[in-house]
């Protein structure tokens, strides 16, 4: 009995001082050792008490009524089972138990207020429930009457859609055999009819598990895999997100506590397994549509890889690549021109060599990485058949897969002895097709200078040849762009171009004549954009294009079209033509060094210089470039890659630098479509797109560039800037950025303390750099309205209310005047900050006299306002000392100055601040002559 008070009393301390972790290991020892029934059950309503506040409501409910079984009348331990009970949402059970407690403390107002508030939402919920009792009802009848009209089947459906995604409608459509009914509706087969229960189901598994895995054993997930092979995109995608949000709810998307039900909830385990096979089968079943098989390849993409890198199980990639890797090189190897092949959309290899990039990104070590390479060699290799040159293109298809995904993969199996040489042998075969994939595989194959290097010695003039005697403008062009890319491997290095003088110009010329060529298809003209992707790399050419109207246009219209394949060529091309690609700096020095020794130098093109690049830009904005750019923003994720998002967000950077640009960006949307790409991507592209919102949230109303609740995603990448290792241009316009937005109401502030920018703009009021400190003092002023900013100025121990009245001394008047009303609102604010702020420096009366006899008559008024919030501290010895001092004769001098409009203000508030020192008996009223 004596260890068990002792445990108790140490639970009891840690309690009091807010250990819930430590107070429950105090309370659990209790248990063990204590054998007194009455201590137990104090012990376990203790333990309760921790639960509670560590959220763990099925704990609480459970030692609670361990307690209320060994005394039924103890009211501390009704009471927190009822609070841990209305968490679990179960308020009749809560409503019974504060029953309880007021029946035996009638007048305690808490259980009075509990039972009235418990009451009224039994009530309510009660209500809800019957009407969505009735609406699940009624809809049902609906759909099950074969002679209801078809508009109201198609409203009653749709109906079903919007009930499911409530938790409690979801739940009443489960509970009335609703799974059945959905069945039925999509054994009609129409299309309207499939949506409505795919959408349905995709409602009711959202966010919860145990409902989740029992549709997916209800319906069957060889049933949902035939439903999203049908050839309706429509249909795809949304069971496409069925399948999404099964495994969000089965993976952890689920975050409530059950109780007693969790005993119900499986291990999902093997229904995920089922799930990933069943996809991965459907990559190769011919009976599976084009749009089927892409979100197929999507859900891979997003579901496999780790979404983040330091989780350390990657075991789904080593299963998928075990697995699945030879049916995703079978997709890549697919030619559409060949009969009996698998069903494709323009957009099907692509998705798959994204998604063989990402299982191979996502490997951890390198015998991993060797088991990948030989599983692609072994397939490559099996391929391979003198006898059947079908099987050798569909090779080297696989191949140039590769070569867009993991490029050091396909780079190395390009290398292998027979390859280059198959590629040549196609090149001159007299079949159309196989002409086509070589050339295309030698595009791919030419991506390293060293690889093109190689290539130019070897295949220009097979791509010479082959582009001058081939009738079929789809090789036509694809054999120009394998040239454009070998005349460009020298970059926009002017020195190193690999052409004739004129040359690239004249490939530019016939890449734009087929960009406007509407009656070409797409996945041909597409090849036109790749040309350019290559050749704007020469300045020459970038003018050029950006004159001719009709391809910019043709271009921007193919960026918008279904196609998504042609995203990264235009974002290259942009990139090129606005001069926003990574640039080496080399020192003047080094230069010489290399010239004396006979080294190669890097030479810039004259048109590349910052005038050029600027006209360049307004004829892109003229073209209507921001318009192509916010619907390449929105395309699908697994095209739109993070490379790629990176490369527009380096496009949006360029277009915003002339601020007299800004506002037609943010006109045709630009600001909008600049917030998922700070949010999402690699680390330079969210730093170029964060720079770029700068610039616009800088110099526009940040109110009509990004309108509605979106001003306030702007906020976190913003913050983001602040970091000393970001640039100082990058600094100082972040800054600039949050002081308007910290302008316009106090949401925003208090958006901008949470995302803690709070601590760095303090630091940078330290900077060294004029224009950096200013800004974050403008941005500080802006702040200070905060109650929280307000409370970091009244801590010890920091040196912030000092730095804020030295800088009120700074020569810079703009400075003066940020700091000066940052004081001026924080003395109002808190009287204590008027004596703190004459104990941090013994410079404060000087300074404050300089304020008020300021030529500026915004400094001088935020002076006075500063010596009347003094006057009205409380503090009658500053007051004193104030009124005793030069102060005095200054506020006589302005307060008796004739009325005059340009500095009434300052006038009145010197007139104010006699005025309390007479109040204060510290001077006496002025008397006139008699």
């Amino acid at each position: 009995a004596f260890i068990c008070n002792l445990l108790l009393n140490e639970g009891n301390k840690y309690f009091q001082a807010g250990d819930m972790d430590k107070a429950i290991e105090f309370y659990t020892k209790a248990i063990k050792s204590c054998k007194d029934k009455k201590v137990l059950a104090i012990i376990y309503r203790n333990r309760s008490a921790c639960f509670l506040k560590k959220e763990s409501y099925a704990n609480a409910a459970s030692d609670a009524t361990k307690a209320i079984d060994v005394d039924a009348a103890d009211v501390k331990a009704l009471f927190r089972r009822c609070q841990a009970l209305e968490k679990l949402g179960k308020l009749d059970m809560a409503f019974k138990d504060v029953q309880r407690c007021s029946t035996i403390e009638p007048k305690n107002k808490t259980f009075l207020e509990t039972l009235r508030r418990l009451g009224a939402e039994i009530q309510a919920k009660l209500k809800t429930s019957f009407s969505t009792d009735s609406r699940v009802q009624n809809m049902f009848d609906i759909l099950l009457d074969e002679e209801s009209d078809k508009e109201k089947k198609e409203k009653a459906a749709n109906n079903l859609v919007v009930l499911a995604r409530e938790d409690a409608g979801a739940e009443r459509i489960f509970q009335n055999n609703g799974v059945a009914l959905l069945l039925d509706l999509l054994g009609t087969g129409k299309v309207e009819m499939v949506l409505a229960a795919i959408r349905t189901f995709a409602g009711m598994c959202t966010g919860h598990k145990a409902r989740a895995m029992a549709i997916i054993h209800m319906v069957g997930i060889d049933k949902l895999c035939s439903i999203m092979a049908v050839d309706n995109e429509e249909i795809a995608l949304a069971t496409s997100d069925l399948f999404q949000c099964v495994n969000d709810s089965l993976t952890g998307g689920d975050r409530r506590i059950y109780g007693k039900e969790e005993a119900m909830v499986l291990d999902a385990g093997k229904d995920l397994k089922s799930i990933l096979m069943a996809l991965l089968d459907m990559l190769i079943n011919k009976k599976v549509s084009g749009y089927g098989r892409d979100q197929a390849l999507n859900l891979l993409s997003r579901n496999v890889p780790r979404k983040n890198k330091k989780d350390t199980d990657h075991s789904k990639t080593l299963f998928t690549i075990d697995h699945g890797l030879k049916k995703i090189l079978k997709v890549c190897g697919q030619i559409p021109e060949l009969p009996d092949q698998l069903p494709m959309t323009e957009n099907t290899q692509l998705i798959a060599s994204v998604l063989l990039n990402k299982l191979w990104d996502d490997l951890r070590c390198d015998p991993e990485r060797d088991n990948y390479r030989e599983v692609c060699d072994e397939y490559i290799k099996g391929k391979f058949d003198p006898n059947d040159m079908d099987k050798n293109i569909h090779a080297i298809n696989a191949l140039s897969g590769l070569l867009q995904g993991p490029f050091e993969v396909g780079n190395q199996l390009v290398g292998r002895q027979g390859i280059m040489e198959m590629m040549v042998a196609l090149c001159g075969s007299e079949r159309e097709v196989d002409q086509m994939v070589a050339v295309e595989a030698l595009i791919h194959s030419s991506t390293k200078l060293s690889r093109a290097s190689f290539i130019i010695t070897n295949g220009v003039s097979l791509l010479k040849d082959v582009y001058k005697k081939t009738k079929n403008e789809k090789i036509k062009i694809r054999s120009l762009v394998g040239l454009c890319k070998l005349g460009s491997a020298g970059g926009d290095d002017y020195s190193m171009r690999q052409f004739a003088e004129g040359s690239t110009e004249k490939l530019a010329k016939q890449c734009r004549k087929w960009l406007c060529n509407t009656a070409m298809d797409t996945r041909t003209r597409k090849w036109a954009i790749e040309g350019l992707a290559y050749l704007t790399q020469d300045a020459d050419v970038k003018d050029e294009f950006v004159e001719d109207e009709p391809a910019l246009k043709a271009m921007f219209d193919l960026a918008k079209s279904k196609d998504k394949t042609i995203l990264y060529a235009v974002a290259c091309t942009l990139v090129n033509c606005t001069n926003c690609y990574e640039k080496k700096d080399f020192l003047p020095e080094l230069v010489q060094l290399a010239k004396f020794s006979k080294q190669h130098v890097p030479e810039q093109h004259p048109k590349d210089k910052k005038d050029f690049i600027q006209k360049r830009v307004k004829k892109l904005l003229k073209g209507g470039i921001i318009s192509a750019l916010s619907v390449m923003v929105k395309a699908d994720n697994t095209l739109l890659t993070d490379q790629t998002k990176e490369m527009l967000s380096r496009v949006f950077l360029a277009l915003a630098d002339d601020i007299k640009d800004r506002g037609t960006i943010c006109a045709q949307g630009g600001g909008k479509a600049l917030i998922p790409l700070a949010l999402e991507g690699t680390a330079i592209g969210k730093v170029r797109a964060a720079h770029a919102l700068a610039k616009i949230a800088s110099s526009c109303n940040p109110e009509i560039a990004f309108p509605g609740e979106r001003i306030y995603e702007v906020v976190r990448p913003l913050v983001s800037l602040l970091q000393p290792e970001r640039e100082g241009v990058e600094n100082y316009e972040a800054l600039l950025s949050l002081t308007n937005l910290a302008g316009l109401n106090d949401k925003l502030r208090v958006k901008i303390l949470k995302e803690k920018a709070l601590p760095e703009i303090e630091q940078y009021m330290f900077e060294d750099h004029d224009h950096i400190r200013l800004a974050a003092t403008e941005c500080m002023c802006n702040l200070v309205t905060c109650k929280e900013v307000q409370d970091r100025y009244m801590e010890d121990g920091n040196d912030r209310l000092k730095l804020l009245v030295l800088l009120c001394s700074e020569e810079d008047e703009k400075l003066q005047r940020a700091a000066a009303g940052a004081l001026a609102m924080l003395t109002a604010a808190n009287k204590k900050l008027c004596t703190k702020m004459t104990l941090v420096t013994l410079q404060w009366m000087e300074i404050l006299q300089r304020l008020i006899l300021h030529d500026q008559p915004q400094i001088q008024h935020r002076g006075l306002v500063i010596v009347y919030n003094m006057l009205n501290s409380d503090d009658n010895e500053l007051a004193k000392k104030l009124i005793e001092s030069e102060i005095l004769e200054i506020l006589s001098v302005i307060g008796k100055g004739m009325n005059n409009p340009k500095r009434q203000i300052v006038i009145d508030v010197a007139r104010t601040c006699l005025t309390k020192a007479m109040d204060l008996g510290l001077i006496k009223p002025f008397t006139t002559p008699s």
